[in-house]
């Protein structure tokens, strides 16, 4: 398939410059040029889709707990490195629409919550980027938030997200509906790239942050890379 989203991508909104998936790292993405964002959507403990990627926020806030324990209200208490806070995917999504910018929403269910994670950010998703010129990308780790997402918005295109490639991925891409593959750069070599692009689906590559590194995955196949360093592997990188 063709690749209608842009090639290079912010990690988590602002790359390693900015406190991760916060609104201010979008801004920033955004601000230095680049037209996409990658961040993280799990559920609070009271349904609330929040932009967060560890499953407890002891390590990027002032907090403590698990994120599938607390509600909203709490979630919001804590703060993020100077006066961001945890941002509701709705208010990720407002601020991306507002500024012109695509993304790669990651559905990353909590244990346990898997697929009506991926059910809830699909349903979602659905709603805030009606007539967006450009539908979000969602991805994710977990097979079974990926077929809830399926279920709900079969119309929204997704990204099977793997470290090391499994051996079952062309079926498991099928089975799910997929237009790309999202893998360690690591695991991609020449012959498997031919492989993904044979049987017509993309390839998405995290973390990518070495502009050498980033030149040679492209010249091998990449659609598309996501990135920390904003500052030397630009949105405009080839």
């Amino acid at each position: 398939m063709s690749w209608p989203y842009p090639r290079i991508v912010a990690h988590r909104g602002g790359g390693a410059l900015a406190p991760e998936n916060t609104l201010g790292a979008i801004r920033l993405g955004a601000a230095m040029g680049f037209r996409g964002v990658e961040f993280d959507v799990m559920l609070a403990g009271d349904g609330t889709p929040v932009v967060i990627h560890d499953e407890t926020v002891d390590r990027t806030t002032d907090g403590h707990g698990e994120v599938s324990k607390l509600d909203f209200p709490a979630l919001s208490s804590f703060r993020i490195q100077g006066n961001e806070r945890i941002p509701r995917y709705e208010d990720a999504v407002a601020l991306c629409r507002e500024l012109g910018i695509w993304a790669n929403v990651e559905i990353k269910p909590a244990k346990g919550h898997e697929r009506v994670t991926g059910e809830a950010v699909a349903r979602m998703t659905r709603g805030l980027w009606r007539a967006a010129p450009l539908a979000p990308l969602l991805s994710s780790f977990s097979v079974d938030a990926l077929a809830g997402a399926r279920s709900v918005a079969p119309e929204l295109p997704r990204g099977y997200l793997v470290d090391k490639v499994p051996d079952d991925w062309r079926d498991t891409l099928r089975r799910l509906g997929c237009v790309a593959l999202h893998c360690n750069y690591k695991s991609l070599n020449e012959k498997l790239a031919a492989g993904i692009h044979k049987a017509g689906y993309s390839i998405l590559l995290w973390t990518v942050n070495d502009p050498a590194m980033a030149r040679q995955m492209l010249a091998m196949g990449a659609e598309c890379l996501v990135t920390d360093a904003l500052d030397r592997i630009g949105p405009d990188f080839s």
